[in-house]
């Protein structure tokens, strides 16, 4: 960008402790500390001050862990509803959109709120890192790091269940600084995440950090910065499917910011989180009331996200249990864990064609019947102040005016490799590196 960027000012702090300290680099838990638990930025700036729209997603940045800005980013939109408030007999229900739609103002060209992550989390990068960044995903997040890495010239190693990379999908060919490995056939988003961790504790690579990482939390939290500026208040319900939770916990981060700023309100939103059945082991812990996951058996997982429609919702280790993760977020901030089929996901994101205009990804249709099931039983009042995280869409669309590239896998591992395999033959993908 041709703008003046200032580095942003912020420490960072542990969840468990309450320690404030530098970030050093690419810190991922709390120096010197032990029992796991996330760390969090605390920004310079409390009360921050949204630039124009021509900055992309910095114009949040006042609130995002970055030394630089990258060219091409978009920021979410939120827009009042008609259509489908109507339908639901909701008076204050607020869309915020990531994806592709051009009329609202918002051009995320991987369709997904997972852009926001990738230009949050490559913007707090160093250019003297000269590490390979090593991202796993069910392909969402993949794809928006694919992205942003290619128009940037940032090496990038991503893996991704070989039955996802379908989902690889770009409106022009990727730079030869994304390579792409794969778990085989029948492996699922953990695999992936196995296969990467292998990858990353390999010399010339670093791990992205997933929830870990501030920059992808604060990333994805400018869904929620942008439903509060818009609004000018905090709203009173967050409705989003999750996989990770990481988005969730992002919002209830930046709502306690949004607090300290002191202009939007002093309560917290409800984290009305939900997922596909029948895979559900955010919901048994929440009801469950348990800090820790329960046993989930490792083929019963594989099976169950075989049947789901929404694949990105299909982590079998997310930051639940950890401190600062999404347990602590809900009993904070309280809400619930709701479920919907994929019958109804197919039902609400025709629905939200209908009424709203745009096509939506399956997990954001997934949100969306579980608030069509909320208005319905009476959990949401007509008045209640609500705000609908589309995490993606536009897709169809999108495709329809763009030729696709499909990114290929340089290497599909078995569910089980050897770590001595992975690493000899992920090394030699990558030449010494150029940090661009």
């Amino acid at each position: 960008m041709s703008k003046t960027f200032e580095k942003t000012r912020y420490q960072l702090k542990s969840i468990k402790t309450g320690k404030i300290f530098n970030d050093t680099g690419w810190l991922l838990d709390a120096p010197g500390e032990v029992e796991p638990t996330l760390i969090r930025a605390m920004y310079e700036k409390k009360q921050i001050e949204v630039k124009d729209d021509s900055w992309g997603l910095y114009k949040f940045a006042d609130w995002l862990p970055v030394s630089k800005t990258l060219a091409g980013s978009s920021a979410p939109v939120t827009y009042k509803s008609e259509g489908l408030a109507k339908e639901l007999g909701l008076k204050n229900l607020w869309i915020t959109f990531s994806g592709y739609w051009p009329e609202k103002g918002v051009n995320m060209q991987t369709c997904s709120f997972k852009e926001t992550e990738a230009y949050s989390v490559c913007g707090r990068m160093n250019n003297d890192m000269n590490k390979v960044l090593v991202v796993a995903s069910a392909g969402n997040t993949s794809r928006a790091f694919a992205k942003v890495c290619s128009d940037n010239h940032i090496p990038l190693l991503i893996s991704v269940p070989e039955d996802n990379i379908s989902a690889l999908w770009f409106d022009k060919p990727i730079n030869d600084c994304v390579k792409l490995i794969c778990s085989r056939s029948g492996s699922d988003y953990f695999d992936a995440i196995h296969l990467s961790n292998i990858v990353a504790a390999t010399p010339g690579f670093v791990a992205e950090g997933g929830a870990k990482n501030v920059a992808r939390r604060d990333g994805m939290a400018t869904t929620m910065l942008s439903a509060t500026t818009t609004i000018g208040r905090i709203p009173d319900y967050y409705f989003q499917a999750i996989g990770s939770g990481t988005g969730a916990i992002a919002a209830w981060e930046a709502n306690l910011r949004l607090i300290e700023d002191g202009r939007f309100g002093s309560h917290k939103m409800k984290l009305m989180v939900s997922q596909n059945l029948p895979f559900k082991p955010i919901h048994d812990a929440w009801k469950a009331d348990s800090r820790a996951m329960l046993p989930f058996d490792d083929h019963e997982a594989r099976t169950q996200v075989e049947e789901i429609v929404a694949k990105v919702l299909s982590n079998r280790k997310p930051p639940y249990p950890i401190i600062g993760g999404l347990y602590d977020a809900m009993k904070d901030a309280g809400g619930d864990v709701l479920l919907a089929t994929n019958q109804e996901a197919a039902e609400a994101g025709k629905l939200f064609l209908e009424t709203e205009g745009n096509d939506i990804h399956p997990a954001s249709a997934v949100a969306t019947a579980t608030l069509i099931a909320a208005a319905k039983n009476g959990t949401v009042k007509p008045d209640d102040l609500i705000m609908l995280n589309i995490t993606g869409g536009g897709e169809e669309k999108f495709k329809k005016e763009n030729e696709l590239f499909y990114l290929k896998p340089e290497i599909v591992f078995d569910i089980h490799p050897s770590e001595e395999e992975v690493k000899e033959k992920v090394s030699k993908l990558f030449q010494p590196v150029q940090q661009a």
